[in-house]
């Protein structure tokens, strides 16, 4: 312990029942954790779906194992989500992420560009039953090298406000139109491209 404190009796404690509360889990994740908890979380969210899952992130740039959770999901017929800022603040990001679309896009998964400034909104919601907020983005740094808290509520009424949010956010987004980004200029998919071989150390 770097403080010299005990924190025992701290850690003993247990909060108070709430008869009208929900069930959740709270849990942290980071280099300091041996574990994959929000990538393993992520996945399973995406795999247990069976009509609809919705994803926010400010940043998308995920490793290989949730990318293909998400397009079999959309292969399988889950009506697939994922809202991303249209401009975030790393052209980097944005480019590596966007390097990305085509596949999602042939597989079905339905993306849309916010386009009110840079959604930073963490969320997803599971067939309107199940829901995660977490501090983590879908991208390698926050799996494997940021310390992030997520928190899972398993309870429907909450899961649903939740969705009813991320829907004022889809009205407020331009969904990607799978016909134009595969007419786009072949300069603009090699840049993207390009900057998605590098989208491990991003």
């Amino acid at each position: 312990m770097e403080s010299q404190e005990d924190l025992d009796d701290v850690l003993k404690i247990e909060p108070a029942f709430q008869s009208d509360g929900v069930i959740a889990q709270s849990f942290a994740t980071g280099p300091n954790f041996a574990n994959d908890a929000v990538t393993q979380l992520i996945q399973s969210a995406v795999q247990i779906a069976n009509e609809e899952i919705v994803l926010t992130t400010p940043y998308f740039v995920p490793d290989y194992a949730t990318l293909s959770a998400l397009a079999v999901a959309a292969r399988r017929g889950v009506r697939v989500h994922l809202v991303v800022p249209a401009r975030n603040d790393s052209m980097w990001v944005r480019l590596a992420s966007r390097s990305l679309y085509r596949n999602l896009l042939e597989c079905g998964v339905r993306i849309h560009e916010f386009q009110k400034g840079l959604l930073h909104a963490k969320t997803i919601v599971v067939d309107a039953q199940t829901c995660l907020m977490t501090s983590a983005n879908l991208d390698r740094r926050s799996f494997e090298l940021n310390l992030e808290v997520s928190l899972v509520v398993y309870d429907q009424k909450t899961s649903c406000a939740l969705r009813k949010i991320q829907e004022g956010y889809i009205a407020k987004s331009r969904r990607v139109d799978p016909r134009e980004w595969y007419a786009r200029p072949a300069w603009k998919r090699l840049v993207e491209n390009a900057v998605g071989l590098l989208s491990a150390l991003l």
